[in-house]
């Protein structure tokens, strides 16, 4: 079974992990590989130079500009892509974002979190509100969904680095809440404010991860059939293609079976 919490910056678009990133690689072969490359590529430009603005412009003293650097060489960004994207973050004319989660139910109940970079409100909403309506879902208030959820911070390793029994001594030792070994990888996960301090101390042990983020993590999760699976992937489609989304979580199980056939 696939279990899909988000998407992340890692695998081949943008920000998670585990089976997440099943279904991501997925729809990367769908579309136009090089088109959805440029998608990538710039949301996580857009990422690095918020991080940069934000907080100083070294990633050493900067534990969200080094996550963001982390997730576009996972991605394949080249260097100087990422250096300009921390350059634009001293330049006056380079727009102001701001970030703005929305929350809300695709069909069959299934809560969808989505956030966004954005530099006009109002347009963001707009968009986000109609996707959620053109298939069957509806946008709530802030809070309405975010409670089935936790917010923690996720590092994710390829299983080659070490064993499950080995990888779960580690996550205790450096402080991480929960260790989930499974399909080829290993996701560990801890408090938020705790991200940065883990995923360097998993660093000095392993080398560097193929992700480290912040994610919502379903408390429980909604069983789809193909039929409204398929509903619902369109939809997540739909806000992949948006320029201000950079991120989604949706708590829903779907059979391996059924997304391998959605996706031929």
């Amino acid at each position: 079974m696939l279990v899909f919490t988000g998407r992340t910056f890692y695998n081949t678009i943008k920000i998670t992990m585990a089976g997440h990133s099943k279904f991501k690689n997925i729809q990367f072969r769908k579309g136009a590989q090089d088109k959805k490359r440029a998608r990538v590529f710039s949301r996580l430009a857009r990422e690095i130079t918020v991080a940069a603005r934000q907080g100083a412009p070294r990633p050493e003293d900067n534990p969200r500009l080094r996550t963001a650097i982390q997730a576009a060489r996972a991605a394949n960004m080249p260097g100087d892509n990422i250096q300009r994207a921390i350059k634009r973050s001293s330049n006056s004319d380079t727009a102001n974002y701001e970030e703005v989660r929305y929350e809300g139910f695709g069909n069959h109940g299934v809560g969808v979190i989505v956030e966004t970079l954005t530099d006009n409100r109002n347009r963001t909403a707009g968009d986000i509100r109609s996707i959620f309506s053109k298939y069957g879902g509806s946008l709530g208030e802030n809070g309405s969904v975010s409670f089935m959820f936790d917010h923690v911070g996720a590092v994710v390793y390829p299983s080659s680095v070490a064993s499950a029994d080995d990888m779960l001594e580690t996550a205790i030792e450096v402080g991480a809440n929960e260790c989930d070994s499974r399909e080829g990888l290993h996701e560990l996960f801890c408090a938020t404010d705790r991200l940065h301090q883990v995923a360097k101390a998993l660093e000095d042990r392993y080398g560097e991860p193929q992700s480290a983020t912040l994610v919502w993590k379903p408390q429980s999760t909604v069983p789809l059939d193909e039929d409204a699976a398929k509903t619902l992937i369109a939809m997540l489609d739909a806000l992949d293609d948006n320029d201000d989304v950079q991120t989604f979580h949706a708590n829903f199980d779907v059979p391996d079976d059924v997304l391998e056939k959605l996706s031929s």
